[in-house]
């Protein structure tokens, strides 16, 4: 696992899923806190426009710019239509935060040769 997580974080291009409604979401706190270690991060979510002066996608399948790493802070549903879209979308990094996780969409990763990280959250690795 160390391995993969050092992996992903020398990567630079995240897109981070989630709430944003305001910063006390961990959505939030996650993409402040890559921008502040000088990540390029993509916020996504279909009900905004835009999130801490960054453009706001609708989905992964809208970002025209190669992700490296999808980041998901959504419920386990969301997660398991997610991972699809970036199997569609040529990602294959996807870290699941904690609260996010599906035993379908995690299977369906390791099925699709997906790198996944999960039960673990991206802020405690990047402090």
């Amino acid at each position: 696992m160390e391995r993969l997580i050092k992996d992903f974080l020398r990567k630079k291009n995240f897109a981070v899923i989630g709430s944003f409604r305001n910063e006390t979401k961990y959505a939030f706190k996650i993409l402040k806190n890559l921008k502040r270690k000088e990540y390029k991060v993509y916020p996504v979510n279909p009900s905004l426009s835009e999130v801490d002066g960054l453009k706001c996608y609708k989905s992964i399948i809208h970002i025209p710019f190669l992700i490296d790493v999808v980041n998901l802070v959504t419920p386990p549903k969301v997660t398991e239509k997610i991972v699809r879209e970036c199997k569609d979308k040529g990602i294959y990094r996807v870290w699941i935060q904690p609260g996010a996780e599906s035993e379908n969409a995690i299977e369906f990763c390791k099925k699709n040769k997906i790198n996944v990280i999960y039960n673990l959250c991206v802020m405690l690795e990047i402090m």
